[in-house]
């Protein structure tokens, strides 16, 4: 009998450690790590790319249809293209933070992506991070984990994220688009941010990347075994 995949489910706030961490856990189980996020950001950039308005929902959906979206593995790490061009480091810009909560709250862009992660969920294990991946996207996965953290810490690891990106940003301006984020995704209509019930909620205000790194490692060894 083939062996299910094993999913773990990383779900949290802007600048709570998510991409990060799911990414060395993934590379610490050998098995693949999936960014929904990235996804909606490719989606934003793709609408950069073209000029248009954000104020039309039917014309985003349009773009999103009209683009070749790929998304490649290779071992823990996830490449992304659009249209035949790499954009993983390009989708990671002062621009697409601003405008992707936009694209994550749109009704239809969701319900195109949310079928895509699942399929990868179905034929590989992953450790797969985002903001409704235990609630709606792997309501069933083997560990889900709910990270949290201060204010003040996730603007600063963001202020520091786009410096080293030579991004000419303000912490001041980070906290308040982080606090707008919040809103945004706690609020919105559809798939909000919120703690899937069955979820270990990990604050990281004062952990170091590795320590969140083994204790979800650890949680998620004990589940396999």
């Amino acid at each position: 009998m083939k062996k299910k995949p094993f999913i773990v489910a990383i779900d949290g706030p802007a600048g709570s450690g998510k991409s990060t961490t799911a990414k060395l856990v993934a590379k610490e189980l050998d098995i693949a790590f999936l960014d929904s996020g990235a996804m909606y950001r490719t989606v934003a950039l793709a609408v950069l790319k073209s000029g248009n308005s954000f104020d039309n929902p039917d014309k985003i959906v349009e773009i999103l249809l009209a683009s070749n979206f790929n998304f490649e593995f290779e071992k823990s790490t996830l490449a992304i293209f659009l249209n035949g061009e790499d954009v993983t480091d390009s989708i990671r810009t002062p621009e697409v933070n601003l405008v992707v909560p936009i694209i994550a709250a749109i009704p239809e862009i969701r319900h195109q992506m949310v079928p895509v992660q699942r399929k990868i969920g179905k034929k590989t294990s992953v450790v797969a991070e985002g903001r409704d991946i235990g609630t709606v996207v792997f309501p069933e996965a083997d560990l889900k984990i709910f990270l949290t953290a201060s204010i003040d810490a996730r603007a600063q690891r963001r202020f520091l994220e786009m410096r080293s990106k030579n991004h000419d940003v303000s912490l001041e301006d980070i906290i308040k688009e982080i606090k707008l984020r919040d809103l945004k995704d706690t609020q919105r209509e559809i798939s909000p941010l919120f703690k899937a019930a069955d979820a270990i909620e990990l604050d990281t205000s004062s952990l170091t990347i590795a320590e969140q790194v083994d204790f979800i490692v650890q949680k998620a060894r004990e589940r396999i075994s």
